[in-house]
């Protein structure tokens, strides 16, 4: 069935008669629909929305297929290159499924992952944490590879006496070194939010879709006068709209 996806790529992608904007693609002009492509995915399952999840995948594997085109043009690799690839590192990382190993799980995994990272070029063990990834991600990815190494509190109080540190300074910075010190208290954040237990892109996430539902609210009560509200109004209806949603739980 993929086939079909496949001939239709090399179709668009034909020179002579290939779609003029899909012929001049590359890599690098693609990467960030493939990135836009993946949040699409993680939107509808977040919202429980199956018929769209389908249409997302679709799109995301697309994305898939389009850079393989590429790379196949290139004389890099195939498609068939990218399943024989993945299907052969599942296969390595779950010896206890497809092998004769006996100690299996997420530790063995890990375990597999390390010894693979050690053998590349860049054997640090922050090497490979992607730099296209999102930022409060990336964050979380660093801290966890070098929390493998040690490099960890032990007490998430000690991560939370860090925010109070990292403000301090984002307060005395001056205005060239402002945004180095907000960076250091967002990693800050991120390292605490991780010593609770607590996923931060995923907070991050529920927070802006909690943000937007209180705020649409209270434009649906304000209608049009909205802007013309002062500050406390604002305010007054923001509470209004939370106290309303804790009544309704």
């Amino acid at each position: 069935m993929i086939e079909r996806l496949v001939t239709i790529m090399a179709r668009l992608r034909d020179p002579e008669r290939g779609c003029e904007w899909d012929t001049v693609q590359t890599f690098d002009t693609i990467a960030p629909y493939t990135i836009e492509e993946a949040y699409e995915v993680a939107d509808a399952i977040a919202r429980n929305n199956v018929a769209e999840l389908k249409d997302e995948l679709g799109d995301l594997l697309l994305q898939v297929v389009f850079h393989a085109r590429i790379a196949e043009e290139a004389g890099h690799f195939a498609l068939p290159d990218v399943v024989a690839a993945i299907s052969d590192k599942m296969e390595r990382r779950h010896p206890h499924i497809f092998g004769d190993a006996t100690d299996g799980g997420h530790h063995l995994w890990e375990v597999i992952k390390a010894e693979e990272r050690a053998a590349k070029a860049d054997a640090s063990a922050i090497g490979g944490v992607a730099l296209g990834l999102p930022a409060l991600l990336r964050a979380e990815k660093l801290q966890k590879r070098t929390a493998r190494v040690g490099f960890d509190w032990t007490d998430p109080n000690d991560a939370r006496a860090k925010i109070d540190e990292e403000l301090a300074e984002v307060a005395a910075a001056s205005d060239a070194e402002r945004a180095e010190e907000v960076g250091d208290l967002l990693f800050a954040v991120v390292n605490w939010a991780r010593k609770l237990g607590v996923e931060p892109e995923a907070a991050l996430r529920a927070g802006n879709a909690k943000f937007e539902r209180r705020f649409r609210a209270m434009e649906n009560i304000a209608g049009d006068a909205f802007a013309k509200l002062s500050l406390d109004e604002q305010e007054a209806l923001w509470q209004r709209v939370k106290a309303g949603e804790k009544a309704a739980s």
